[in-house]
């Protein structure tokens, strides 16, 4: 099979040289035709010259063509952002620093206050329109869907591990993988609850026994294996085990080597495999439209192996009382590669982005005691300490609802999100008294939830602060009802995420059943190792980034670096 590296080097070949080839090659012909001597060497010399002078003339056409199509469209070119280098090669250079070692949104937030909130970051002299718009997120994702799709930029970057499935494919595939996914997340299905109180007595054992020895422990990595085996158990019918396996310790606990986290544990093959699949895609992203260049010998995703054996054991008749989407799926296919690209798609949904608001949730109740004290005296008015909750109470217990939303808007899962246009077309201007912003045919257009979910024109002076009540207060009406666009953590329109209120309610559960335990979360600084903590320099920054006592890491969803070591006080020590 031939590499990313290679196949990216044999396209530059053939659609950068080739043109410039048959011109100098005409040349040639002529030449000869008409007497006059013209060596091949000359030829050649003539067609790497004009490789340049080709690639000139097709910017500046480009260039004089979106003038004339947006000004007969009555519109104006999106703001471009400028670097100082040729084709803002020293933005790029900028943007993957800031992908792998920086805060999301790292050197956008400037060109957005600086330009407004629609930027071309045009990279390589192609097209890249930003926005943290609402108007224009909804025109994405919803009144104007059918001129925007994920493109096959964006498909090719993800098909060693996303495949055809619903999050990597647009058409008749999208459609075909929607509708084989959507019966299973029924209201019964959401509201069953069997596996995830299992899997989250699990994680609150740990958390006590881990606690009582007198040990920090990696919340991110407990419930990243809570979602991971609830997530298999219920989409495979076949949960993997993550939580049996060893649970890490901080870099400084004094244990002995051999308790520390053993990646190759039979318990942990899986997780380990999944997780390096997503880091390969966080590489890709960061090193932008070169990731190629970096995989010539070898594909840098290659972790698939771990569903072949999941899919064969449930292909071989295995006896359920609940059906699993396996299960589901089979009633529609049975082809492998169809069924292992949907239950992959499906899994990544289920497990990070759950994951990453937990972990938030678990974060902002460390740091804010007395929201964590007003939540824990919900969640007992409704269940008391031992109750496990229905859905019924789930629904009832309005802050609860309002903390998860509140973490969600703060750092949303998917902080940013691309779709290709299809046609040509023009975006409202954000400023009523200036034209609309032309959108040529199939170009990038990168949204930012995470940035739009935290403007203070949106959401208020106080955008950036962690505070549950706006959900609640006169804040829910002025803002976010005024424009729904504006909060949309779990996308929105035809690709709306299906398993949202799986979501919502197995959050949920979770935080009722970690309440129920403990009173109280403190975070560990020392537990984090030194890299993993902010740099001393963000504490002078604005917003989030400059109070945030933890580094934030994205691929296709995002995390924490490091982990997110937390200390819990159990609720019968309370004196």
């Amino acid at each position: 099979m031939v590499s990313p590296g290679v196949e990216f080097l044999a396209n530059i070949a053939l659609h950068g040289f080739s043109k410039p080839l048959l011109l100098a090659l005409a040349v040639h012909f002529l030449a000869k035709r008409s007497g006059k001597d013209f060596p091949i060497f000359s030829t050649g010399l003539l067609a790497v010259a004009t490789v340049p002078l080709y690639a000139a003339f097709r910017i500046w056409w480009t260039q004089r063509k979106q003038k004339a199509e947006a000004a007969a469209l009555g519109a104006r070119l999106a703001p471009r952002v400028h670097g100082k280098w040729p084709g803002n090669i020293d933005i790029m250079r900028q943007m993957i620093h800031n992908r792998l070692h920086g805060y999301p949104g790292d050197g956008l937030v400037e060109e957005l206050e600086k330009l407004g909130p629609v930027v071309n970051v045009r990279i390589l002299w192609t097209d890249m329109i930003l926005t943290v718009w609402p108007d224009h997120v909804k025109r994405i994702l919803a009144t104007d869907f059918n001129n925007y799709e994920k493109g096959a930029r964006f498909q090719k970057n993800m098909h060693s591990v996303l495949g055809t499935g619903v999050f990597n494919s647009d058409g008749d595939m999208w459609k075909f993988h929607r509708a084989m996914t959507r019966p299973f997340f029924s209201k019964d299905r959401v509201s069953h609850f069997d596996t995830i109180d299992e899997h989250s007595a699990s994680v609150v054992s740990t958390l006590r026994s881990r606690s009582r020895a007198g040990f920090a422990v990696d919340f991110q990595d407990l419930i990243g294996r809570f979602t991971m085996d609830s997530a298999t158990e219920t989409l495979f019918g076949t949960c993997v085990g993550s939580l049996k396996g060893s649970i890490p310790y901080a870099h400084n606990a004094a244990v002995p080597y051999t308790h520390t986290h053993a990646e190759s544990s039979p318990e942990n093959v899986f997780i380990e495999a999944f997780n390096g699949a997503m880091e390969g895609i966080a590489i890709r992203d960061g090193r932008s439209v070169l990731w190629p260049l970096w995989e010539i010998f070898q594909d840098g995703t290659q972790a698939r192996r771990w569903r072949g054996s999941v899919l064969e054991t449930r292909r071989a008749g295995e006896k359920r009382e609940a059906k699993a989407l396996l299960d589901e799926l089979l009633d529609s296919t049975s082809d492998p590669k169809i069924l292992k690209d949907e239950t992959l798609n499906i899994l990544l949904a289920g497990r990070d982005t759950t994951m990453h608001t937990l972990t938030m949730v678990i974060y902002f109740l460390s740091i804010y005691p007395a929201i964590c004290t007003r939540l824990r005296a919900e969640v007992l008015a409704h269940v008391g300490t031992t109750r496990r909750p229905t859905y019924d109470d789930i629904k009832e217990m309005k802050y609860l609802r309002a903390v998860i939303n509140e973490a969600l808007r703060l750092y949303p899962p998917v902080p940013f999100d691309v779709r290709d246009s299809i046609e040509a077309t023009t975006w409202p201007s954000p400023d009523p008294n200036d034209k609309p912003i032309y959108i040529p045919a199939r170009t990038k257009t990168p949204y930012s939830v995470l940035l739009m979910q935290r403007r203070t024109d949106l959401w208020g002076p106080d955008a950036e602060e962690f505070d549950p009540d706006r959900f609640l207060d006169d804040r829910l009406k002025k803002y976010l009802l005024a424009n729904s666009f504006q909060f949309l953590p779990f996308n929105a329109g035809p690709r709306i995420c299906l398993g949202q209120q799986f979501a919502y309610n197995e959050m949920s559960f979770m935080l009722i059943r970690l309440l129920q335990a403990f009173s109280a979360f403190r975070l560990d600084f020392d537990a984090f190792r030194p890299e993993s903590r902010p740099p001393a320099e963000w504490k002078q920054e604005k917003g989030r980034k400059g109070v945030d006592l933890f580094r934030p890491k994205m691929h296709l969803t995002m995390s924490t670096m490091g982990g997110m070591w937390v200390r819990a006080t159990e609720a019968e020590a309370e004196a």
